[in-house]
């Protein structure tokens, strides 16, 4: 009878170490049904409508057809297309500034909105009944799109529009973690009081800015989320295009959160590699990190931001008196940070400091999960 029981302990344990060792369930976003692809639920808002979209290379259907496309075929009046950063086609790199066009493709004009104005004018805005927003989110405060769907969304209020937004997994959405963004570093890379990552899909995202009044003068924007169906919140997605150049592939998707910072250092992060997002090196470093393996052990045992690169990095650059620079701050969110670094605090002191934004921050975000 002993030995029945401690052979009965003994699958037990060994079926828990599989289940923790597999850790992070990797699905192809397809395995979602994106709020796109439930067009019953949101055609009939648009028939007899003139209607502007907010879109780029990420809006395509489970078959690989751009939304754009798909709409087109279902007699939709499209009237102008407005796209964000790194443009329509997604080929512009991170900061550059992308031009108002044509669709080569329809004819349709494109109206940028990471030109010469990242909110939409009345100008732009006028004939539109109604938009439809679809972009690929990545989980991370500093990741401009939903700074372009937070403007989307004003300048839609003020004009009386209404906004669908159509709902697409969250990469990253299975954690919380970072500091909360003083209001005082407020950016188009840091707009909300969240931390750097805030573990919602965009949808949850746009309905919690509305329902905070975080829209300027606490306007409050006519919105429609389209759900997504079989989502899963603790799964890592592998997107079926890039969101932008330099994510091509989950694992720089996951590891950017972490990586990120370092743009505000003069840390290189592998942009105009074949590894962006993966690899960081420094002059005072050996060799360049390479972090593709760290990547897959990385997701079976942890969900948290990873502070140790750039601590690590900056210690070993001791006497580089210009390794973080004035963007460090806009992207941390909070001025502490790099001080907090500098005075050599670990990174479980660090994290501890954080605790109680993300508390408050928890508090909120629970009244907006769809999952």
């Amino acid at each position: 009878m002993t030995k029945k029981i401690l052979a009965l302990f003994a699958i037990i344990i060994s079926i828990t170490l599989i289940i923790k060792a597999q850790g992070l369930k990797l699905l192809d976003a397809r395995d979602a049904e994106v709020g796109a692809m439930r067009t019953e639920k949101y055609l009939p808002m648009l028939e007899n409508k003139a209607v502007g979209v907010v879109a780029n290379q990420s809006s395509i259907m489970d078959n690989g057809t751009h939304l754009i496309d798909t709409l087109l075929s279902y007699n939709v009046n499209i009237v102008k297309i407005f796209t964000p950063e790194h443009g329509f086609r997604g080929t512009a790199e991170a900061g550059a500034l992308v031009a108002s066009g044509i669709d080569e493709k329809t004819g349709i004009p494109i109206v940028s909105l990471y030109g010469k104005n990242k909110k939409p004018t009345a100008e732009q805005l006028q004939g539109i009944d109604i938009i439809v927003f679809d972009l690929q989110d990545v989980g991370c405060r500093f990741y401009t799109y939903i700074s372009t769907m937070t403007y989307v969304m004003e300048a839609a209020a003020e004009n009386n529009i209404p906004v669908i937004v159509l709902d697409r997994p969250n990469p990253n959405g299975f954690y919380v973690d970072g500091p909360v963004l003083d209001p005082k570093n407020k950016s188009f890379v840091g707009m909300h009081c969240v931390p750097i990552v805030y573990g919602l899909t965009i949808g949850e995202y746009a309905l919690m800015v509305n329902g905070e009044k975080w829209l300027n003068d606490s306007i409050q924007c006519d919105l429609t989320v389209i759900p997504l169906g079989k989502y899963n919140r603790n799964a890592i997605y592998k997107l079926p295009v890039k969101p932008s150049p330099n994510l091509p592939n989950w694992e720089a998707v996951y590891l950017y959160p972490s990586l990120c910072l370092f743009e505000g250092t003069d840390v290189s992060v592998g942009r105009g590699t074949k590894y962006p997002f993966q690899i960081y090196s420094h002059p005072q470093l050996n060799d360049t990190v390479n972090l593709l393996d760290y990547a897959h052990r990385y997701r079976k045992n942890e969900k948290k931001l990873n502070l140790s690169w750039i601590i690590d990095t900056r210690n070993k650059a001791r006497n580089d008196e210009k390794f973080f620079n004035n963007y460090f701050i806009k992207l941390a969110g909070v001025s502490d940070l790099q001080q907090k670094i500098d005075s050599g605090m670990s990174e479980d002191e660090i994290r501890s400091s954080w605790q109680t934004g993300i508390d408050n921050y928890l508090k909120i975000r629970e009244k907006y999960l769809i999952y």
